[in-house]
Order: C-alpha cells, then sequence, then structure tokens
C-alpha cells in the first residue's frame, strides 16, 4: 500500500539509464545519498542500497532498455524513498514464482526480487512475456505508517531536458478527493515554471468542486505562458467522478470488461484569456479506474493489452502506460486514481 499525503505535490525524481553495472553503481549511489538527507537511519540507508542493487542488477541482466526512477516520498512527518523500475522486456509470465528465493533465469542465486520484498516497506509489480516488468519499490522508515494508495502519477521530461513541463498533483481538502495534470505550454524552464504554478495553487486552493478549483488555477496563472490543465475529483459516498478541464489533458473511465470512457475537456488555456469552464459528472463505480495523462502519451493504449494490468496499484498502471504510450519528443505525464478507501 502506497503511502498518499493530504495535499501531495511529488517531486519528479531522477529518471537513470540502467543498461551496465557502472549505471546500477551510480542509482545505488544516489539511493542512498537520497536516504541520508531524508534522514533514514543508517541501518535503514543500508537496506535501501540493497534495494537499489537488486532492482538495477536485475535491469542489467534481465531487461531490455531500462529505466530507474528515484524520488522522495512524504507522508506527514515521514519521508521515504521511492524507486520504480521500468523495462520492456522480457517479461515474466509469474511474478510470485519470480520473487522465490532459488528462483533464476540467467543461472544467478535468484535472490533479487525475494531480497527487494524483505527490505520494502511496500513494492507492487506487473510483468508479462513480451511486454516487460514494471517494479514499482517504497523504503520507509521502520516507524512510518503504510496507508492505501489511491492516485499515483509520473513525469517524464522531453528528451534532452532535465525540466518537464508536465506535472500531477493530488490533494483531500476537507473530505474531497480530488487530483491535478497539467502541461505547461512548450518544454523548458518556463514550461516547468507553469506547471509548478498550477501544482501551487492547486494545494492551496479552496476545497471547492473542480469546476471552482480550475477557476481558481487559472486567476493564479496569469503571470505565466498557461497550460493544459485538468481537476478530477472522487467521491465514493455517491460512486461519481466530478471532472473540469481545459485544453488536451486525456481523461478516462476504467470499466469492467475493458469498457473505456472519455471524459470531456472544453478547448482553452488556463492562465491565457477568459476560458469557460465546464464540470462533467461520471459514474464512478468502486471497481473502475481513473487515467489522466498530458498529451506527451499517445491515446492508442488499449487497457485490455494488459492482462491484470487494472488489478495493480496506481502507480504501477501509470508507470506502465508511461512506458508503452509516452512519447521522446515530448514531456509526458500519468496518473492513475481509485476510489478512495
Amino acid at each position: 500500500m502506497v503511502p498518499v499525503n493530504t495535499h501531495a505535490v511529488p517531486d519528479p525524481g531522477s529518471w537513470f539509464r540502467v543498461e551496465n553495472s557502472s549505471a546500477a553503481s551510480s542509482v545505488r549511489r544516489a539511493a542512498e545519498r537520497l536516504g541520508g538527507q531524508l534522514g533514514l537511519h543508517p541501518d535503514r540507508v543500508a537496506e535501501l542500497a540493497i534495494v537499489a542493487a537488486e532492482m538495477t542488477s536485475n535491469l542489467v541482466k534481465h531487461a531490455e532498455e531500462g529505466l530507474l526512477l528515484l524520488r522522495p516520498v512524504r507522508d506527514g512527518d515521514h519521508a521515504g524513498v521511492e524507486l520504480v523500475a521500468i523495462d520492456s522486456g522480457p517479461g515474466m509470465t509469474d511474478l510470485t514464482v519470480s520473487s522465490r528465493d532459488g528462483h533464476s533465469t540467467t543461472g544467478t542465486l535468484g535472490i533479487g526480487l525475494g531480497a527487494i520484498s524483505r527490505q520494502a516497506s511496500w513494492y507492487d509489480a506487473w510483468s508479462w512475456p513480451g511486454k516487460g516488468t514494471v517494479l514499482a519499490v517504497q523504503v520507509w522508515p521502520k516507524a512510518a505508517p503504510v496507508r492505501p494508495a489511491w492516485a499515483a502519477g509520473l513525469t517524464r521530461p522531453i528528451s534532452g531536458e532535465q525540466v518537464s513541463g508536465d506535472g500531477h498533483a493530488v490533494r483531500v481538502a476537507e473530505g474531497r478527493h480530488q487530483v491535478l495534470v497539467c502541461d505547461g505550454l512548450g518544454h523548458g524552464a518556463l514550461a516547468g515554471a507553469a506547471a509548478d504554478t498550477a501544482l501551487a495553487a492547486f494545494r492551496t486552493a479552496p476545497a471547492a468542486p473542480p469546476a471552482t478549483v480550475v477557476q481558481h488555477l487559472h486567476r493564479a496563472m496569469t503571470h505565466t505562458r498557461g497550460a493544459a490543465l485538468a481537476v478530477a475529483e472522487l467521491d465514493p459516498s455517491a460512486g461519481v467522478l466530478r471532472y473540469a478541464g481545459l485544453g488536451n489533458i486525456t481523461g478516462v473511465v476504467l470499466g469492467a470488461a475493458d469498457e473505456r470512457r472519455g471524459l470531456v475537456s472544453l478547448p482553452g488555456i488556463a492562465g491565457h484569456q477568459r476560458p469557460s469552464v465546464r464540470e462533467y459528472d461520471y459514474a464512478f463505480p468502486p471497481e473502475a479506474t481513473l487515467v489522466m495523462h498530458s498529451d506527451g502519451v499517445v491515446d492508442r493504449w488499449r487497457i485490455g493489452d494488459y492482462p491484470g494490468l487494472t488489478g495493480r496499484s496506481p502507480l504501477v498502471l501509470a508507470a506502465t502506460l508511461l512506458r508503452d504510450a509516452g512519447v521522446r519528443r515530448d514531456d509526458a505525464c500519468v496518473l492513475a486514481a481509485r476510489t478512495p478507501a
């Protein structure tokens, strides 16, 4: 279960391409450094190093096009480290078997996934032959609470840039469970500044319906180059999803039997002129999943191509779609959410 902050604007983190042992060493050292900066106990930092070493070793030995995201995560007064390993093959038929100590596909000891599961506070994974594997891990202080996840997302900058103009955030404001995905116009620092303004305004927005929140973000962004954005609110008591968007943010509700329903965003740019904002309500039963993404993610993915993925955590679902549908010629962001417990 993934800890989720009451008002969470995630650190975008650092992406590493892991193709050889030197890259794996760089990830391990970066994880140790981040754990120390966050105040993890030295023993916990040592366990974090084991997790990082095993995850990167798996990418070097088994994976194609291995990437790893390293970032801090926070929950109240607690801070931890999150690692998300992504590859494009060969994938595994049965992760349960592959995580048993002694199981190996390359003649090694086969203790990697087992060691990761023992040291981690939380982990989740999805894999399929021919598609690859996504493994998400969090390492928290031993005393930190682990609470159910209901939403998670990832961003990745355009190739050649360190700053992403896309962003996402999650908050619970006076009982309202809301998420934001935004896409600052263009790329680079100015797009990133627009996205950062949207994220900060979302964090302090009134506890109001999505359309009101979008209007608040628009007013806060008038000094920026603007952004496409959408706000969704999940209401478990009513079984309803409320949605308001401006510009080309894709919103989709996934239902049973691979059912997919698109959500309506109106034309416009938050921060520019006076946009028309309208809120739409959609049925959102307990088994439904919300997916939102920027236009840096090609909207041709089919959830039916990923057996069992809707049963995994929002973080693993979002990471899988980012891997397969994200494009390198644009910033990319994917967020997934489910009915809050």
